[in-house]
């Protein structure tokens, strides 16, 4: 199963796949890479990203949030994240939504199995560094009154209800529900953005708004690190949406050149949008936007073309600032740091963007209606039905998620006494600024 995956997956050239089991080393080199690339974008890149996004007495709790976050699900995709994600089932109707169990531990899995031209166990590493910032993703929504406890529990549970099925779904390979309907997802649009903006979201409503908002004027601890946050995902990102071709091979170049042209396009954007607007542009602003493109060009990063690519970017940067100055505050929300109004919303734009912009080139499709038969409204069609479906998956499961780890630890949220002190010393005993 993992072979035939694989040859589905890869998007290269026919001829490159004739020999699949063979290994290939410039493949295996350029995975290996991408993988420690996409590491560098959780317990550095989002970390800062984050942590200076949010005022000083929690920077710390924000930073141990999203590493602590990037440990515990690389662990749990080890232990049963990747066996459900990629697994088989037993049963055909069960195969639509996950995989089986047989690879829990990664047992049946040997060290010299191929995925294509390189070892399946750099696949599974590659696979994990999505799994653990997903998640962490999420934590941007609640920083500043949730329990550690319970949001360690929420990681667990919510990688094997919520991410490993939705991997499946999107990418599980024959059988899989949104995969066998042709959608496309580059390198995680809908897997990874929308699933952990909606969950940030959800998360955000579960667990009620920081002490103070939106009356109480929260600065930011340092801009600067939000600005080198933003600085390393960006150069994580091209082992990201590089590593989603799955081979040194010229739908990597593809990828890495759209998503240049894309992000740049969208922190130009966000920066004339407040220039505009505020009459300042802001280095948090174009950090944003950098970000805001990052993600919009994900899902589309191998299918769209050089002018593809600016127009994500651009309409991105535009619906992210939408969401983060103008949705936010309209619906009264506290999602303390943009996880939807930026991840969800251009993850969500990104996606569908896909279907409007996809070059109409087989060797850059997955089996869909574009490739069958030039239907780029089917294609569309199935964009849409995959941001539904991955859209609902992860309210339910989140809320569903949420309870079970709030019940656990007796309670979501610290105490009022905690989050005035502040909880990187009320929970951690540590302070970002010791004077």
């Amino acid at each position: 199963m993992i072979k035939k995956l694989f040859s589905l997956l890869t998007l290269l050239p026919l001829a490159l796949l004739a020999d699949e089991a063979k290994l290939d080393t410039g493949d295996t080199a350029w995975m290996m890479i991408s993988t420690a690339l996409v590491l560098l974008m959780t317990p550095a890149g989002l970390a800062l990203f984050y942590s200076g996004m949010t005022r000083s007495k929690n920077a710390l709790n924000t930073y141990a949030m999203v590493t602590g976050a990037f440990v515990v699900a690389m662990v749990v995709w080890i232990v049963a994240g990747y066996s459900i994600a990629f697994g088989t089932a037993g049963s055909a109707a069960i195969q639509n939504f996950i995989g089986g169990l047989g690879n829990v531990m990664l047992s049946g899995i040997s060290w010299s199995d191929l995925s294509g031209s390189y070892p399946t166990y750099v696949f599974v590493a590659f696979q994990g560094t999505f799994a653990a910032i997903t998640v962490a993703i999420a934590s941007g929504s609640v920083i500043g009154r949730m329990k550690f406890s319970t949001w360690i529990l929420v990681v667990i549970f919510w990688g094997l209800i919520v991410y490993a099925p939705i991997t499946h779904m999107v990418w599980g390979g024959d059988g899989a529900l949104l995969f066998d309907a042709g959608a496309l997802d580059f390198a995680g649009g809908t897997v990874v953005h929308m699933n952990g903006g909606m969950a940030g979201l959800v998360l955000a409503l579960l667990v009620g708004k920081r002490a103070g908002y939106p009356k109480t004027k929260m600065q930011p601890f340092s801009i600067v690190l939000t600005a080198a946050g933003a600085a390393l995902l960006w150069f994580g990102w091209y082992g990201f949406n590089g590593g989603s071709a799955f081979g040194a091979n010229a739908i990597a170049g593809l990828a890495v050149l759209t998503t240049t042209v894309a992000t740049a396009a969208a922190g130009v954007t966000w920066m004339l949008l407040e220039w505009m607007v505020f009459k300042k542009p802001t280095l948090l602003g174009i950090a944003s936007g950098i970000v805001a493109g990052l993600v919009a060009i994900t899902p589309a990063a191998g299918f769209v073309s050089v002018g593809g690519a600016f127009i994500v970017g651009i309409v991105g940067s535009i619906i992210g600032f939408w969401g983060v100055v103008w949705l936010k505050k309209k619906l009264g929300y506290d999602d303390s740091l943009d996880a939807f109004g930026i991840h969800f919303l251009a993850g969500l734009w990104g996606a569908i963007a896909t279907g409007i912009l996809a070059v109409n080139d087989k060797e850059l499709l997955w089996d869909g209606p574009m490739k069958e038969s030039g239907d780029r409204m089917g294609q569309i069609m199935v964009q849409l039905e995959s941001v539904l479906v991955v859209g609902l998956w992860t309210l339910i499961g989140t809320v569903i998620v949420y309870y079970i780890a709030t019940l656990l630890t007796g309670g979501s949220r610290v105490d009022a006494d905690a989050e005035e002190m502040g909880l990187d010393e009320s929970v951690h005993g540590e302070k970002a600024i010791n004077v």
